[in-house]
């Protein structure tokens, strides 16, 4: 037996503002020129296809194509086939660092990343806005430089013109629209420092490089 439907009332329209702050119908239609879309037309027949039907293992593979369209890569940065990069001829990684799955690289502007950093996944790299105080909401397009060491735990939001200074750690589904310190741990929305990244400790190292040699000399 058919359970019966009951459709609620729309709510109410709201009151018409005394004055609009923004008018989509002065915005820009066309901000790039034509050559910039046709160049990520392309990228994104590339990124759709090569890259993402690619082992997990072809890092190599996606390098080749992100440099293809400009990106500086060195040889043992890494990106997954479900990362998404918008404008890889605006993007930097350094040596030993990562972009894993499904991390939005919304590089409108230029994104710098360091060495040996992760950015984890599902994260959002956000380096493009809208100027609201004019009425034609312009596009603007602030960098993002993410330092060396650095951890962006999963689901991290960075926004435009965000520094996350050396060794800092973005806690899970944190919200960071300001600079991180070095060395500082984040969190939160808005992010703030919690606490200090404390120093790193290597398992393969003893605590004391001297202990492993026995014929080190005693301190006075």
């Amino acid at each position: 037996m058919a359970m019966p439907v009951h459709s609620e009332p729309a709510p109410p329209p709201l009151p018409p503002p005394s004055l609009l702050h923004q008018r989509n119908d002065r915005t820009a239609g066309a901000p790039y020129p034509l050559s910039e879309y046709i160049r990520r037309f392309l990228w994104e027949i590339v990124q759709a296809t090569l890259i993402r039907f690619s082992p997990r293992r072809a890092h190599a593979w996606r390098r080749f194509w992100l440099r293809r369209f400009g990106a500086t890569l060195a040889d043992t940065a890494c990106t997954k086939s479900s990362t998404r990069i918008r404008h890889p001829w605006l993007l930097e990684v350094g040596e030993w660092s990562t972009i894993a799955e499904e991390v939005e690289v919304y590089n409108l502007g230029w994104i710098r990343i360091g060495r040996h950093t992760t950015v984890s996944q599902r994260a959002w790299l956000c380096a493009g806005t809208h100027d609201y105080t004019r009425i034609d909401m312009p596009l603007i397009r602030p960098p993002i430089v993410i330092g060396d060491g650095v951890w962006v735990c999963a689901g991290a939001f960075v926004g435009p013109g965000v520094t996350i200074g050396h060794n800092a750690v973005v806690g899970a589904c944190s919200i960071v629209t300001r600079d991180i310190p070095q060395g500082a741990v984040a969190a939160g929305n808005p992010a703030r420092v919690v606490k200090t990244r404390p120093p790193p400790t290597d398992p393969l190292m003893p605590a004391n490089p001297d202990a492993a040699n026995p014929d080190a000399p005693n301190p006075p």
